[in-house]
């Protein structure tokens, strides 16, 4: 459901919209896990309302990206993009040059079925070249669209409308809401949570995510964590599809943790968890304060790894450029269409995908 203020504002309650209204980022992974910790918190973050109200800061996509999108479903559902960040500046730069522009080096969409007992999660290899639309960026700039452009360049040029509307126009579906997380903020949040466990079932070491990881049982702190989910060198063929395997599996791991520490029980512990995820991630402006995310998580806090299936977009290798992707056209459609009507993904539709094979994804296992 959702209310419109006296001034015209429409706010989500963590079921798709009926109307439409009119910083970083950060690592898929942690824009997902930030908002899931938030979202666990529920009601017992109201006597600090105030408090995270001040770390928040909201992006307003609704504008930029007026009304030329797909429609509004009102089935119950929800779709959220996720999108993670390869900035290298501020306090980032061990990651790399700052060449003065962010990636969405990461991005899912988050499909949340009606009811909110089970979510489909679509990753999306930054690399995939698409047909970029026109856009305008949160400044009110003009963006050219691009054909063949990497999927990534898309926040580059035009920041988050512009990263919403190529995922709207690919999918012809609709997200209602956006999130992303800084490198940093990331770190913290593991840290703060007292690591994630893990258990890799071969040695993983990589020079350029800076992970030398033995096979066995690891709990992970934050340093580590990122460097997982950045590690792609070394593992499957060496491409953005072995990598999303790891933050996959990762990213199951992560959901087990937060379920099995007890939150509720530490008062402190849940405001000092809930204090830095607020501080790292940027949502849409439809989940800028305390409260709205906290409506935001009354949808999603049933949630559990097991619930949640993952796949990779279709896709398959650029018989012109073999270090880029393209998607396999029918069967992404299979995986839109399925989600566009609230059903499961069939498993034929990524049956012919470059993506979801190898031994990367089961590297990892969650505890």
């Amino acid at each position: 459901m959702i209310e419109q203020n006296s001034g015209g504002r429409i706010r989500g309650r963590g079921k798709r919209r009926k109307q439409p209204s009119t910083r970083r980022r950060a690592l898929t992974v942690a824009a997902w896990s930030a908002a899931g910790l938030v979202l666990i918190g529920g009601s017992g973050l109201g006597y600090v309302y105030f408090k995270l109200n001040g770390n928040i800061q909201g992006v307003d996509i609704n504008a930029a990206l007026g009304t030329d999108r797909p429609e509004n479903v009102d089935n119950g559902s929800m779709d959220i993009l996720v999108l993670g960040s390869d900035s290298r500046s501020g306090a980032n730069a061990k990651y790399g040059v700052d060449e003065g522009v962010a990636r969405s080096d990461t991005a899912m969409m988050v499909h949340v079925y009606e009811g909110h007992k089970k979510a489909s999660v679509v990753s999306i290899p930054r690399d995939t070249l698409v047909n970029r639309p026109q856009c305008t960026d949160g400044k009110g700039k003009s963006v050219s669209g691009e054909k063949r452009a990497m999927f990534n360049t898309a926040y580059e040029v035009g920041g988050p409308a512009c990263a919403v509307k190529t995922v709207e126009k690919m999918s012809g579906i609709r997200m209602d809401h956006y999130i992303e997380v800084d490198f940093t903020g990331f770190k913290k949040l593991i840290d703060e949570l007292g690591g994630v466990e893990i258990t890799t079932t071969k040695p993983i070491h990589d020079s350029k995510s800076h992970l030398d990881l033995p096979p066995g049982k690891h709990t992970l702190n934050g340093e580590q964590s990122l460097g997982l989910v950045r590690t792609r060198k070394s593992v499957g063929d060496g491409s953005d599809l072995g990598r999303i395997q790891l933050q996959q599996a990762f990213m199951k791991a992560f959901i087990n943790q937060v379920k099995g520490i007890g939150l509720f029980s530490n008062p402190k512990k849940l405001l000092d968890v809930a204090d830095t995820a607020t501080k790292a991630i940027t949502p849409d402006s439809e989940l800028d304060s305390a409260k709205e995310l906290m409506g935001f998580a009354q949808g999603l806090s049933g949630l559990g790894a097991q619930d949640v299936q993952m796949i990779t977009m279709p896709v398959e290798y650029d018989p012109v450029d073999p270090n880029r992707v393209i998607p396999l056209k029918a069967a992404s459609q299979q995986v839109w269409a399925a989600l566009k009507q609230d059903k499961p993904i069939p498993p034929a539709a990524i049956k012919k995908s470059a993506g979801d094979k190898g031994a990367a994804g089961s590297l990892v296992q969650s505890h």
